[in-house]
């Protein structure tokens, strides 16, 4: 196996905030270490298409605060291709890169798991996914951020839910994962969260309604885990038949979750799991993900990564339904 001499960086999927903090750490680590630095624009397809540029220091200066990420991210179908794939690495040998970081989410570590697979190649993941979902890792960079952003949302949405004695359903991202949903709930003084994890037979609206609802609470706020079938509006919409006599609104955050400037939390997660990426690197350690797990930073293969279920603490839904009453 060929010596490592230089590093290609790369985000890929959802932008999660704190990526350029990340973006930061591996560069500054690796060249504090000896290593050169590739910085790949627009993920797996500026790989492929060759948007590969040399990083020093002044390229990440003053961007630890900035939302967002400065190499841009893109979510590649070219790149689950076989095609794809070997454009991609046609690219990292006609750059002289040996190895390879990845700040993604789910999809973006299956892409390096299955791309190291394929052609032998060195690559470190960082857990970059405002879901929470990765296997391995306490928190994901972006998750805290976006957490509290969501906090400061309801906090404003509760002043016009209790002025006009509404129940208003608000729908936060999170795809097939309850983490921010739940989390946000319990920071925010929600009444109810409805969430994958609590889907059970037991209907979850049914159960809120009968429990949450009392003559001396006309107000109420729910927080909804995105999905394409039984979203908030679905939510909302059932109530509007089955209790027609409450007000209901809709409240869908969207993409704003995504932006803003990275707490102190995602700041230090960022910063830590890149150091750790070159430590990696210079360990001999190849196709795992960098996480932060009781405060030690630990090194997870990819495989396990993606594939394996984050547990869920089952505890917190008791918290949230002791705390509404």
């Amino acid at each position: 196996m060929a010596k490592i001499k230089t590093i290609g960086v790369l985000t890929s999927g959802g932008d999660a905030p704190g990526m350029n903090a990340a973006i930061r750490a591996v560069t500054r680590a690796g060249i504090c270490n000896g290593f050169n630095i590739k910085g790949i624009y627009r993920g797996y397809d500026g790989l492929i298409n060759g948007e590969i540029r040399d990083f020093t220091t002044e390229n990440v200066s003053g961007i630890i605060m900035s939302g967002g990420t400065i190499l841009k991210t893109a979510r590649s179908k070219e790149f689950m291709t076989m095609e794809g794939m070997k454009k991609a690495y046609e690219n990292m040998q006609k750059h002289d890169m040996q190895a390879l970081i990845v700040i993604g989410g789910n999809g973006s570590l299956t892409g390096a798991m299955n791309f190291a697979r394929e052609f032998d190649v060195c690559c470190i993941g960082l857990p970059g996914t405002i879901d929470n979902d990765l296997y391995g890792t306490d928190s994901t960079i972006g998750y805290d951020t976006t957490m509290n952003t969501i906090m400061d949302c309801v906090d404003r949405i509760r002043d016009t839910a209790q002025s006009h004695e509404r129940i208003f359903f608000v729908e936060v991202m999170g795809r097939d994962a309850g983490f921010l949903a739940q989390n946000s709930a319990i920071a925010s003084g929600a009444e109810a969260a409805i969430i994958p994890e609590d889907s059970t037979d037991v209907d979850q609206l049914a159960r809120f309604m009968e429990r949450g609802i009392r003559k001396s609470k006309k107000s109420c706020i729910v927080i909804v885990s995105e999905s394409p079938k039984c979203g908030a509006l679905y939510y909302a919409d059932r109530v509007k038949k089955e209790f027609p006599e409450y007000d209901v609104r809709v409240s869908i955050l969207g993409h704003l979750q995504r932006g803003g400037r990275p707490t102190a939390h995602d700041r230090i997660l960022a910063s830590r799991t890149g150091v750790g990426a070159i430590e990696a690197i210079l360990q001999g350690q190849r196709n795992v993900m960098v996480g932060v797990r009781n405060n030690e930073v630990v090194y997870v293969p990819l495989s396990e990564a993606i594939r394996s279920d984050k547990p869920f603490d089952r505890k917190l839904i008791k918290v949230l339904d002791e705390l509404s009453i």
